[in-house]
């Protein structure tokens, strides 16, 4: 990204913030995406072999050799600077970066920020106005803080994968769920310190901690909060939910799958009623409650499938939609790609990567008189010289630095 490709962002909420980010993954660069979403500048400094190393997952994006899928998704819009920060001069010019910086997120292993001397206590002495945001696995003080810890790790030791898929047969969640909600907490850290330090509230800096597993604990607070106070270890249901009954999928007479679900007892009675025109159900003692049809939850599955059994997709979710009772169509992926509630709404725009254009979805939300950035993937090291140059690199020092391995970056 240029500096006159810059000048000519789109002006966004976060418009003249400067975040350097030391990243790896997912969880630190979904945090710096949604900040670059709301027009923050994201200068990603890597290191200059190999960088993120989810560059390197797979290569289906425009391959085959092309780009990784979770690279693309949580990348866009940002600037690569190539540093080897285990050099001397390197971790200098990491210093320049955070001399024009609003934040630092990083989400490196445990104690590298230490050894590298940028924790939020060394910026605070070197670089009081930045607020520094670490991203962990367990949160520091703990038995298990010295563990390196991956979305799929995290989500067994909190147990999310206890509560999903089916009962002895559990399983993690597809998306990698710990990840990106502890990317997202990040963000929204930042945004609360930014707002304190623009309203007077606090000068400005400061330290954040986002840990995977304090996340997962406050994702998993139905759950715990049911065992604290039950003693039960909930089972997962599969498709469905140990809270709320009726609530699951059902094959349809057109060999589909439909997902139909209730939240109150008012939804139950139209069901039964309505729907499936078995008011004996609806007035048996036994499912008048929430609590008593999660306990007698088979009998009402058995009836729900009977009927729809009978019934097409489109003809089912006429019907619950007329009684107002929710539900949806089972999509898998290449299905959602395609859905025409995208298609419709216009949520797909062209960002351009080093392998050429792809199709990416904007970002959840819809600010009135504001078109997200969706700026370039940037390959590694591309954006090296410009951003060195702007932060006071003479470029003799450039080359010299090149040659002896501190930065790297496309000539």
């Amino acid at each position: 990204m240029t500096v006159s490709e810059r000048d000519e962002r789109p002006t966004g909420p976060l418009s003249g913030i400067t975040v350097v980010t030391l990243e790896q993954a997912v969880s630190a660069p979904m945090c710096t995406r949604v900040l670059s979403d709301f027009g923050a500048r994201v200068i990603k400094v890597e290191n200059p072999k190999g960088g993120d190393f989810a560059r390197h997952y797979d290569d289906v994006v425009l391959g085959p050799g092309g780009l990784a899928a979770h690279f693309v998704w949580c990348n866009r819009n940002k600037e690569s600077v190539a540093i080897d920060l285990k050099s001397a001069e390197g971790l200098e010019l990491l210093h320049r970066l955070l001399d024009g910086a609003d934040v630092l997120v990083s989400n490196l292993a445990p104690g590298s920020t230490g050894r590298l001397g940028i924790t939020a206590a060394d910026l605070a002495e070197r670089h009081p106005g930045v607020i520094a945001v670490e991203i962990d696995g367990y949160g520091p003080g703990g038995p298990l803080s010295h563990k390196r810890a991956y979305d799929l790790l995290i989500q067994a030791e909190s147990g999310t994968c206890a509560v999903t898929g089916q009962a002895g047969a559990p399983a993690k969640p597809g998306p990698p769920v710990a990840d990106v909600s502890s990317g997202l907490y990040s963000a929204l850290s930042i945004l609360a310190l930014l707002y304190a330090r623009d309203t007077g509230r606090r000068p400005g800096g400061g330290g954040v901690a986002v840990s995977l597993f304090d996340t997962m604990m406050d994702v998993m607070g139905y759950q715990l909060t049911y065992t604290q106070h039950s003693g039960v270890d909930q089972q997962p249901l599969g498709m469905s939910s140990p809270a709320v009954a009726p609530y699951g999928s059902y094959a349809t007479a057109d060999d589909q799958i439909v997902v139909l679900g209730t939240t109150n007892d008012n939804e139950w009675q139209r069901l039964a009623r309505e729907i499936l025109q078995r008011n004996d159900l609806a007035d048996d003692p036994r499912f008048r409650a929430n609590s008593g049809r999660v306990v007698h939850r088979a009998e009402l599955d058995e009836a729900i499938g009977a009927w729809c059994g009978r019934h097409d997709l489109a003809e089912i979710q006429r019907t619950a939609d007329a009684a107002g009772i929710g539900n949806s169509r089972y999509n898998v992926p290449s299905e959602v790609v395609a859905h025409p509630q995208l298609t419709a709404r216009d949520r797909w725009r062209e960002v351009q990567t080093s392998r050429g254009p792809i199709q990416a979805l904007l970002p959840p939300p819809v600010i009135d008189g504001f078109e997200p950035p969706m700026g370039p993937v940037p390959a590694l090291g591309q954006h090296t010289d410009a951003v060195l140059t702007e932060f006071g690199v003479a470029p003799a020092e450039l080359e010299s630095l090149r040659e002896r391995g501190v930065i790297g970056t496309p000539r």
